[in-house]
């Protein structure tokens, strides 16, 4: 990629959530910018003209209700997905790259999340709260299972998966992996699963994690066949995207007690600008009382902030020298 000659760069900060990515961007790079947080909608004129002018934008969202950022160099998706990031509106000239820094905290929701399932830290309290020492020691209805030792199926192993399973094995649980390309992992994976044989892995495991992107290939892989073959005690979390999993099967199974419950945070319905509160499924999960509904929030940190913020700031200053982009997904034409 050639230089950037401007002296200084523009750069836009576009729609929902991207303002706290710009707070305090410019301390990150090491060249003069100017920077300006735009409404995801660019009704305002003078908005809509830095978007079309700006050299690099930072977004989740692009499509064909919003002007094309005719002199764009770089759009830098906020995370690592980019399914909402129109690639045709994009000029030949401009490169896609995403982010990522979400591993550590995911996999924390998803080790909290598991273990809660253990530990029923909130019931518990609830309980001694109004005397009732009902979960205490000595009752044999009190007794729990262990998460050490149980079967995990971690579904996608990429930064993400790999990350799950770091923190599986740490707690001495045994983990398979469903995933495309054969995986090779012997200190953490038990079992590799070519994903063609994901309803086969689903009944060999206690608790199935979702880690995948949305893509053309992945929709809809979670399927009635995989609830099917899960055994009645299992949980699903779903950290990926929520079109990863089937929405119907997914009701179906938890609302017919097929499977024990589901800890939900990626999902099938997002608020817009047109419709800031919504429920996030086309099904009442809301009204099942073996989910545990999160808003997208699983890797929401402020060290991810700071992580993104820094691979941003370094692929403005890689811009700026011609040197080759990171975690480029689509070059320039």
């Amino acid at each position: 990629m050639a230089p950037t000659t401007t002296a200084t760069l523009a750069i836009a900060f576009h729609g929902h959530g991207t303002g706290v990515f710009a707070d305090g961007f410019a301390e990150w790079v090491d060249r003069p910018v100017e920077v300006r947080v735009l409404d995801l909608a660019l009704d305002d004129p003078a908005e809509r003209a830095w978007f079309e002018r700006a050299q690099v934008v930072v977004g989740a969202t692009l499509n064909d209700t919003m002007p094309v950022p005719a002199a764009a160099r770089l759009y830098h998706s906020v995370g690592a997905g980019y399914d909402r990031i129109a690639v045709d509106r994009l000029p030949a000239g401009c490169a896609l790259c995403n982010c990522y820094g979400h591993e550590a905290p995911m996999a924390e929701y998803v080790t909290a999340a598991l273990l809660n399932r253990h530990l029923p830290f909130a019931e518990a309290d609830a309980r001694l709260r109004r005397g009732d020492w009902s979960l205490g020691l000595g009752r044999a209805a009190a007794l729990r299972g262990e998460w050490s030792g149980s079967r995990l199926g971690v579904v996608g192993y990429g930064p993400l998966g790999r990350e799950i399973a770091r923190k599986a094995a740490a707690f001495d649980v045994v983990v398979h992996a469903a995933n495309r390309s054969e995986v090779h992992d012997p200190e953490r994976v038990a079992r590799w699963w070519p994903l063609d044989r994901l309803a086969a892995m689903c009944a060999e495991v206690d608790a199935l994690v979702v880690a995948l992107p949305a893509t053309a290939e992945t929709a809809g892989l979670v399927d009635a066949a995989c609830f099917a073959a899960l055994p009645a005690h299992a949980v699903v979390v779903n950290v990926g995207r929520g079109a990863v999993v089937d929405e119907d099967a997914l009701y179906d199974a938890l609302a017919e007690r097929r499977i024990a419950g589901a800890v939900i945070d990626t999902w099938y319905v997002y608020p817009n600008a047109g419709r800031p509160r919504t429920m996030p499924a086309h099904r009442p999960f809301h009204e099942l009382d073996n989910v545990l509904m999160t808003p997208h929030f699983s890797g929401w940190t402020r060290g991810l902030v700071r992580r993104r913020q820094r691979l941003m700031a370094e692929n403005v200053r890689r811009l700026a020298t011609g040197e080759p982009l990171a975690n480029q997904v689509r070059a320039p034409g």
